[in-house]
């Protein structure tokens, strides 16, 4: 899944490709947090100023990540719109400490005339993943005494917790 920089001759092209979920599975001892559970359309356009390319588009799919409370698999939606530019890595020459500007957010840098699709499509999922999923507002989660599922059931275990370092207020109170 990678953009050959060196076969785009004209200012402006179109790119669009549907890519299946199969080649988004995580490598080995590097799970996502999500899995790519529909195919994934990426389209931009993509403009050139010299080794300088900014890209414009979206990518769409839907992604299958585990809710917050429950931990239920739930699908999301992910309709990621995406407006980068890319660089060639010899200018990322590292000088001193300066301030970030607006364009440094959403520059990034490329190598051997190839710009990785999977990387930019799988930083945009990321981006697009609510910070805490939830499969639905009342979602009611795990028993945090035996892991039951309490949107299926109820369980019988014994919530009223109390915290041990304050037996000795407790104490003192039940004397008075």
């Amino acid at each position: 899944m990678r953009l050959d920089l060196s076969k785009i001759r004209t200012p402006h092209e179109h790119f669009e490709q549907v890519f299946p979920p199969e080649a988004f599975a995580a490598p080995e001892g590097n799970a996502d947090s999500f899995r790519v559970a529909g195919p994934v359309r990426l389209r931009f356009e993509i403009f050139k100023d010299k080794s300088a390319f900014r890209l414009v588009g979206s990518t769409e799919t839907t992604l299958e990540v585990p809710c917050s409370r429950c931990l239920e698999p739930m699908l999301v939606p992910v309709d990621a719109a995406f407006d980068l530019r890319y660089q060639p890595h010899s200018t990322n020459t590292g000088d001193a400490e300066q301030e970030i500007e607006e364009d440094d957010l959403t520059t990034a840098f490329y190598q051997n005339d190839e710009i990785d699709l999977g990387q930019l499509m799988r930083e945009q999922f990321y981006l697009a993943l609510p910070m805490k999923p939830l499969c639905g507002d009342d979602c009611r989660g795990l028993c945090p005494m035996c892991g039951t599922n309490l949107n299926r059931g109820a369980c019988e275990c014994k919530r009223d917790w109390q915290d041990p370092r304050l037996d000795a207020l407790r104490e003192l109170r039940n004397k008075n």
